[in-house]
């Protein structure tokens, strides 16, 4: 039987890759988006395999019930939850006034924690035994992110939520676990990597590179698997041994 994923934040970069190995792995997945369409479709229809449709919706603005919604009306059930969608801001507490301070706090809070415990919460009256929960984290909630604390924060909330979630799931056969990257070569850090502090953060890890979006997917690919069951609560180190813990 076809297994059936929702991966958000997938219409590019990380998600995008996720998709991608989800799809070759034999899954059907709902690209999901918050804004443009078109480059949610792109992916879609790249994906290995048929079935795959596009959802919409802003997991910052109270939607997760719409997304997940869709997304078992266009696949017919949802066995895979990955959320991956996420903002970054800069705000360090030195220069930072307290009115940018404060919104930094709450935008980033509401779509990098409360999203995915929303999406959580609707993704699992959908899911039977063998269902996954797999969160996107980050290296940063382990080692503190002093330019964008906020971030920092809501990825260990969302670490300590994978793990809370992992016990309070098992009995119904649900498997919760996570991966926390460090720095990603994506399209949007293409020009910033290529700039004066590219070789600093490549020079972060022994391997001196960045990760690529597909190494993050294969481990998101494995843990979605029937074999990972046991890894149930595990937070994967994907940082190339730039951040040992």
């Amino acid at each position: 039987m076809t297994r059936r994923a929702l991966v958000t934040g997938a219409s590019r970069g990380i998600g995008a890759a996720i998709a991608h190995a989800l799809a070759a792995g034999g899954h059907q997945v709902a690209v999901h988006y918050r804004s443009g369409p078109a480059a949610a479709q792109a992916v879609a229809e790249g994906l290995p395999g048929g079935g795959h449709v596009t959802v919409q919706g802003d997991l910052g603005a109270n939607q997760a019930e719409q997304v997940v919604a869709e997304t078992v009306e266009k696949l017919g059930g949802l066995d895979v939850l990955v959320n991956n969608a996420g903002i970054y801001f800069h705000h360090p507490i030195a220069t930072t006034g307290f009115e940018e301070w404060q919104q930094a706090w709450r935008r980033t809070i509401e779509l990098n924690l409360y999203g995915p415990a929303d999406l959580t919460w609707h993704a699992v009256r959908h899911m039977t035994e063998g269902g996954r929960i797999i969160n996107i984290g980050s290296r940063g909630a382990f080692r503190g992110e002093p330019d964008a604390p906020a971030y920092g924060a809501a990825k260990a909330g969302l670490h300590a939520l994978t793990q809370s979630l992992a016990q309070s799931l098992a009995p119904q056969g649900i498997a919760v676990a996570g991966v926390a990257p460090g720095f990603v070569r994506t399209d949007m850090v293409t020009d910033f990597l290529a700039g004066p502090e590219g070789d600093a953060i490549r020079a972060q890890s022994p391997f001196n590179r960045v990760a690529e979006p597909e190494e993050v997917a294969s481990a998101v690919a494995w843990l979605a698997t029937e074999h990972a069951t046991w890894a149930s609560g595990t937070i994967i180190d994907v940082n190339g041994a730039s951040h040992l813990r």
